[in-house]
């Protein structure tokens, strides 16, 4: 498109948002990579919540949680999500809704491993999303795992990372008056070329 330029210009929305996050990352205070990520139950309530992303890949977006959790089952059951990034400093976010699929291969034993052995432990320990009688009760779960894991402890089997490729996409920033730029990639399918349209603010 004519007036696509500057901060949209590009035909690959994963460099944009690569350009975008890398720019977050000298301006934000705190966790530039963090998601608003939504899902929804069973009985189609909506759910969200704050999870840090941890790779945007050539084709997708991937964070990693516990698969016992209550958004790993959402995720599990709809087989697609939604997240929005949304950065302050720069006025910006971007929008994503996409397939999920899950990452508990080679990839998630290599993020499981770069974390620091306090998280790592803390991943087996946790029992997330579930009733906890207080924190004294997961500090002793957190111990009894550092006993029995030691310092290298393997990746849970129940902890990994799902991976969203998008059917769209919509970069957003802020303008004048609320005359906000936005423009949207959209496509049928995975496979599919992207069709890239301006919005109104």
């Amino acid at each position: 498109m004519s007036d696509r330029s500057g901060l949209f210009a590009g035909d690959d929305p994963f460099v944009i948002a690569k350009d975008w996050l890398a720019e977050a990352v000298e301006s934000e205070i705190n966790d530039p990579n963090a998601i608003a990520l939504s899902t929804v139950d069973a009985n189609g309530l909506p759910n969200a919540r704050m999870v840090l992303l941890k790779d945007i890949e050539d084709a997708a977006f991937v964070f990693y949680t516990n698969y016992e959790s209550a958004k790993a089952g959402e995720l599990d059951s709809a087989g697609k999500a939604a997240f929005v990034m949304h950065w302050k400093s720069l006025r910006r976010q971007i929008r994503v809704r996409g397939i999920v699929t899950k990452e508990e291969g080679p990839q998630a034993d290599e993020y499981y491993n770069s974390r620091s052995l306090k998280s790592r432990l803390g991943a087996w320990a946790s029992q997330q999303s579930r009733p906890l009688n207080g924190r004294a009760a997961l500090m002793a779960e957190v111990a009894k795992v550092t006993a029995k894991h030691g310092t290298s402890p393997q990746r849970p089997p129940f902890w990994g990372g799902y991976r969203i490729t998008p059917l769209e996409i919509e970069f957003w920033a802020d303008g004048a008056f609320r005359l906000h730029d936005r423009f949207v990639w959209r496509r049928e399918s995975v496979d599919a070329a992207w069709d890239i349209t301006r919005l109104n603010p």
